[in-house]
């Protein structure tokens, strides 16, 4: 029987509320046995660009990443996040290491072809997530905090979204632990009326996402969260759970199943 382990992917703009990530980092140090964290952090790396007379550039709610906006990103998501982070975790009593792509050749990545003529830059789609290394780290008591960058192997850094690095962790960890994978945001779970936040949906089949796409009841960028929960479900993680930061126990929000 597999040890269970728990991926917990925080969002922007959790990261961005000291006192949201505060309670988060809690919570997060009070899940017990293994686990690793994954952040994101677009809100300050736009923040910080702007300070730098650096312009965000999106398409389609993805950031496009030229050179400039490339070494915010490396800056801001694997120094100034990253490292506040760990700080507050080693102040909870969880030794934590923070992680890029590159170091330790964790997640290797390919920068993404143009797509509808539009050129996106220094950004990665991931090719392989090293799981041995990740398991070695992990088996020594650490916890991976895991920043949205990953590498080339050509000695480029590439952005990558942080949803899929997540969803891409757990399945490289599938081979090893039985895993939970846990997404948290500023909502309760996936939502039957985005009006109402107590209209959570308890569980997602593939099924249940394919009518929720076409119905509209799912749309903008919870597609492309819940691809990421199936595909995860799909290669060996046990479960995929969508809810609140605060929530963040394994026994609330929107559980996606096979």
């Amino acid at each position: 029987m597999k040890q269970k382990i728990t991926v917990v992917k925080v969002g922007g703009a959790i990261v961005e509320d000291p006192q949201s990530l505060d309670q988060l980092l809690q919570n997060f140090a009070a899940i017990e046995g293994p686990k690793v964290l994954v952040h994101g952090g677009g809100r300050r790396a736009t923040k910080v660009a702007t300070s730098l007379g650096i312009e965000s550039k999106m398409v389609n709610g993805r950031r496009i990443t030229d050179a400039e906006m490339l070494e915010v990103v490396t800056m801001v998501y694997g120094g100034l996040v990253n490292k506040n982070i760990i700080a507050q975790l080693q102040s909870k009593g969880v030794n934590a290491l923070g992680l890029t792509g590159a170091d330790m050749d964790i997640i290797h990545s390919h920068k993404r072809p143009q797509k509808n003529g539009v050129d996106y830059g220094f950004v990665g789609d991931v090719e392989h997530v090293n799981g041995f290394a990740l398991r070695n780290i992990i088996e020594q008591g650490i916890t991976p905090v895991m920043a949205p960058l990953t590498h080339d192997g050509k000695g480029n850094m590439l952005n990558t979204n942080a949803d899929t690095i997540a969803s891409e962790t757990a399945k490289a960890l599938a081979r090893f632990y039985d895993v939970t994978l846990i997404y948290s945001f500023e909502k309760k779970g996936v939502l039957s009326n985005p009006e109402d936040d107590e209209s959570v949906i308890p569980t997602i089949t593939r099924q249940d996402f394919e009518q929720y796409v076409a119905n509209g009841t799912v749309a903008g960028g919870m597609i492309p969260k819940l691809e990421n929960a199936l595909a995860a479900v799909d290669s060996g993680v046990s479960q995929v759970i969508i809810t609140l930061a605060s929530a963040i126990d394994g026994k609330h929000g929107t559980i996606i199943k096979k």
